[in-house]
């Protein structure tokens, strides 16, 4: 059990560290190439902040533990928006000007009703896994089109400046790039093993360990760009992240690990999980519009609401274990 703990700790240290690397010097390539600042964004920094959950997933799913691979997508979803970005707006209440996200949370609202409708027969077979995945390729085209139809939009100024203050010569970048995705499918392997472990040490199933301990871990990412955002007053990027997180999460993640393995699907995630993730998007498409003052925004007293809801989750969690 030491050493399972050990490996779990190991595993999301590194998984965070080089997940950070991966971004940094994904992004400094791509922008060496001419790749706008926007589209950056959007994609590269999507995808890097969400390559945790993708591995950790895809690996969980091929080696038969469908709960690590549902549990760290949902969970991670649920963690996003509780948890990360009512952090966020409690030290510092986050306005979304971004035309283009207030595009992209009807959007979530949709993928997320077709991920519940797959998981109404209770079980994600390879062709649902490669629907979420053509859906993510559609959605990732419809994104370079926004991206380049809105140059100059507010998220779009605001990683500008980001990868102003983060350029690093095409060499480094590279190499950066380089040992940061062998480090990540590394750790990824060494985590999943860790926490399969610790699942069947203490005898609960690996769905809660994916829901708790995996989720809050791969979703570290988001909440140190999230929090470095808001400080610095881009408040487009700290709420940004989150929508793209969760949509990469609900197509990509899943997608990849339904396509590698048919998975069974647990009650729980139907009657307590999937409910509890559906409410938290609907708050954030409710919080993040802006129905009449031209812009949404998150205060504190909404970003407190949300932290409520993750500890009340989280205690039901532990509550459902005991009894």
């Amino acid at each position: 059990m030491i050493s399972a703990t050990l490996a779990v700790i190991c595993g999301l240290i590194l998984l965070l560290w080089s997940a950070d690397r991966f971004v940094e010097g994904a992004a400094s390539v791509a922008r060496h190439f001419g790749v706008s600042a926007l589209l950056i964004g959007m994609l590269i920094v999507g995808f890097g902040t969400s390559a945790p959950e993708m591995l950790v997933s895809a690996l969980a799913s091929s080696q038969g533990n469908p709960g690590i691979a549902l549990g760290n997508a949902y969970g991670s979803n649920i963690t996003n928006i509780a948890l990360i970005l009512g952090i966020t707006a409690v030290i510092s209440p986050i306005a979304v000007k971004s035309s283009i996200l207030k595009k992209e949370l009807p959007v979530l609202m949709v993928i997320t009703s077709i991920a519940a409708w797959q998981l109404m027969d209770g079980y994600i077979t390879r062709i649902d896994g490669f629907t979420l995945l053509g859906l993510f390729a559609v959605l990732m085209g419809w994104s370079i089109w926004q991206g380049t139809r809105a140059p100059e939009d507010h998220m779009g100024v605001e990683f500008e400046q980001e990868l102003v203050e983060r350029a690093m010569p095409p060499a480094r970048a590279t190499v950066w790039l380089i040992i940061g995705l062998v480090v990540l499918i590394a750790s990824s392997r060494l985590l999943v093993w860790g926490a399969v472990e610790i699942a069947q040490g203490f005898g609960v199933s690996d769905l809660v360990i994916g829901l708790t301990v995996i989720a809050i871990g791969t979703s570290l990412p988001e909440l140190a760009s999230s929090l470095i955002a808001a400080r610095k007053g881009e408040h487009d990027i700290a709420f940004g992240s989150i929508v793209g997180s969760n949509m990469f999460n609900t197509l990509a993640v899943v997608g990849i690990a339904g396509s590698i393995h048919p998975m069974a699907v647990d009650q729980a995630v139907l009657t307590r999980d999937l409910p509890v993730m559906a409410a938290l998007t609907v708050s954030l498409f409710v919080f993040g519009y802006g129905w009449k003052r031209g812009h949404g925004r998150i205060n504190r007293i909404e970003g407190t609401l949300l932290v409520a809801a993750y500890f009340g989750y989280n205690v039901y969690l532990i509550t459902s274990l005991i009894y």
